[in-house]
């Protein structure tokens, strides 16, 4: 019953700042906080949803 999830790798590219409140508090539900800043989640429908949403501020990476 050991299910590995595949691991995404999750960077801050582009500022929040002039983003709407929804996309921010998507951001911070990421753990990301300031520009550059990386974390990394397992590849969950929910965050996968969550990346899907700020896409445009974010880059992503396989792990």
């Amino acid at each position: 019953m050991d299910k590995v999830m595949a691991k995404v790798r999750v960077t801050q590219v582009k500022s929040t700042i002039d983003r709407s409140v929804r996309q921010k508090a998507t951001m911070e539900a990421l753990g990301l906080k300031k520009m550059n800043h990386t974390v990394e989640h397992e590849a969950t429908p929910q965050i996968l949803g969550m990346i899907n949403k700020v896409n445009h501020l974010v880059k992503v990476e396989n792990i």
